[in-house]
């Protein structure tokens, strides 16, 4: 006697196919600055970090001492060490820029360019000949124009 299988109609539908890699790609790529669920884990970003300070370690013992203040030397250096901190940042759902990082940014500046100083003018006041004029012209100017503008109401008073 031959069995006879029962029909099962569930099992002769296919399961519905997987959603197309291409309308799954306009998602990733909407989403590629979106931030884990979590939020910003920033033990995972104090460990990350270190290897953006290395790499740009590495690059500026490219550059002679002498010329690591000239930004021209090293701006691409630089560049690509910020990239990579921005990138590390969003890696592990932490905006950009934050205290962790411009911490991190801070101390790479102190090891690196912390012999870097801007020139500034050193101010200083003229001599007195020149400034007491300067000082005095002014005020002797606003009573004039006070006096002038008094005298001038008060005259205006009489012809009418």
């Amino acid at each position: 006697m031959e069995a006879r299988a029962r029909w099962r109609p569930h099992l002769l539908t296919p399961p519905p196919p997987p959603p197309p890699l291409l309308l799954l790609l306009p998602l990733l790529l909407l989403c590629g600055e979106c931030s884990p669920v979590g939020g910003c884990n920033e033990t995972r970003m104090l460990e990350l970090l270190p290897w953006c300070g290395e790499a740009f370690a590495n690059m500026m013992h490219k550059v002679e001492v002498w010329k690591r203040c000239n930004l021209s030397e090293f701006i691409t250096y630089y560049e690509s060490f910020t990239n990579c901190t921005e990138s590390k940042a969003k890696v592990v759902g932490c905006y950009w820029p934050n205290h962790l990082a411009q911490g991190f940014v801070t101390d790479v500046h102190r090891r690196f360019f912390h012999n870097c100083t801007v020139d500034r003018p050193h101010w200083e006041d003229p001599p007195d000949e020149i400034l007491i004029p300067l000082i005095v012209a002014p005020i002797l100017l606003t009573l004039a124009m006070t006096g002038l503008v008094v005298w001038h109401s008060k005259r205006t008073d009489r012809l009418l």
